[in-house]
């Protein structure tokens, strides 16, 4: 079910679903010879103006004073192969509990690489997992659902962290060509948990950063402030609102945002994770304060944003509940504007794609070295890079 008040594809183009050759299937290193994780293109949206770039001129981009928030959170090796009786399955391992359980999903293997849905449960149900670790579903996640289930590793084995360090790899979904290294769903902000907790899916807004982008950045003018959210699966059949997550706003970084605020200038986001850590931490007065534990909050625009005033983010599918989110930032008819001249443009989405930066409407006469969106088609810059399509929360 579509969420409610979500812009639609078919409002901007027609459009149910991202294209087949718009997904991308690899990484951009990947895709031609000289090629880096920052040679990605850059959808720059102020207002309902849009411009083109390459990722590689966000430091023009932006100005100094500007404050960039990122998620720190390491990405998991989070899938594991299992048997329940005498069937196959991999365990998608979401997220560690505060009393030491997780919460995983269980899916059927598709023989291609990826996986397919499948019913969760029943409670009592045992996962044979590799090194003789024994996995027991004990009840789902929430009331009434079935695709998440809090689950228990058996006592004596190998603990859930060590199980996915050892036998783990990435999640991947059926768009991608391949399996790739662990290091491809790393960010340059990533941070090991001392628990051993993290994303079971990559933040994967930051992934086209760099250390040489980080520190042009930073000679520039802009600062940083890191922030912890550690992202569950995602629903890829049905496309639930996210559910409750564990996050962390230090209290530096708090500050830092106020100061920013105070000083008239801007609070970007780097992905939806870290819009909805800073956002849970923002109090009854407005004002950020250093906050730990779970979030459930879901921004949409009936609640709107209080921290932040951009977003830097991929490009998200029609039915994702993250485009509530983006609505909530851009508004309508911005939002509709830049995703038509994405589809337009032939950028690539999901998480080896291309990016959208959402900023607020700024003066007319205010200078913007990109290419300027005409409304007409294949209005990018630069060639997107894909290779026959592929088949990013």
């Amino acid at each position: 079910m579509r969420p409610a008040g979500a812009v639609r594809y078919e409002d901007v183009r027609g459009w149910e679903r991202v294209p087949e050759e718009l997904s991308a299937g690899v990484p951009a290193e990947q895709r031609g010879p000289g090629r880096g994780r920052e040679d990605v293109r850059l959808l720059v949206s102020r207002g309902t103006h849009v411009t083109h770039h390459a990722f590689r001129e966000l430091p023009g981009v932006l100005r100094a004073g500007d404050l960039l928030v990122v998620n720190t959170s390491p990405t998991l090796a989070a899938a594991v192969d299992g048997r329940i009786g005498h069937a196959r399955v991999v365990v998608h391992f979401s997220t560690r509990g505060d009393d030491g359980r997780w919460a995983v999903e269980l899916r059927d293997p598709d023989g291609a690489g990826t996986t397919r849905a499948r019913a969760g449960g029943p409670a009592g149900a045992e996962v044979r997992m590799p090194g003789g670790v024994r996995l027991a579903l004990e009840e789902p996640l929430s009331p009434g659902g079935g695709r998440l289930w809090w689950a228990r590793v058996s006592p004596g084995g190998s603990s859930a962290p060590g199980l996915l360090r050892e036998h783990g790899r990435p999640i991947r979904y059926a768009y991608t060509e391949r399996d790739q290294p662990l290091s491809a769903y790393q960010t340059v902000f990533a941070l090991p948990a001392a628990d051993g907790a993290g994303s079971a899916e990559m933040p994967s807004a930051a992934r086209p950063f760099t250390a040489g982008l980080v520190t042009e950045l930073v000679s520039r003018g802009v600062q940083f402030a890191p922030v912890v959210l550690h992202t569950g699966v995602s629903s890829a059949e049905a496309h639930e609102p996210p559910y409750p997550e564990r996050f962390a706003v230090p209290q530096t970084s708090a500050r830092l945002v106020e100061a920013v605020r105070a000083g008239g200038g801007r609070v970007i986001a780097v992905g939806t994770t870290a819009v909805r850590a800073l956002e849970s931490a923002v109090g009854a007065d407005g004002a950020v304060r250093a906050c730990a534990g779970w979030t459930d909050l879901v921004v949409t625009p009936e609640r709107g944003v209080r921290a932040v005033d951009g977003l830097l983010t991929g490009l998200h599918e029609p039915q994702a509940s993250h485009l509530l989110m983006l609505e909530a930032v851009a508004g309508p008819s911005a939002l509709g504007r830049g995703y038509d001249a994405a589809l337009r443009g032939r950028y690539l989405w999901h998480e080896f794609g291309d990016v959208h930066l959402v900023l607020p409407p700024e003066d007319s006469g205010t200078e913007d070295s990109g290419t300027e969106d005409s409304g007409t088609e294949d209005s990018g810059t630069e060639d997107s890079g894909t290779e026959g399509g592929g088949t990013e929360g």
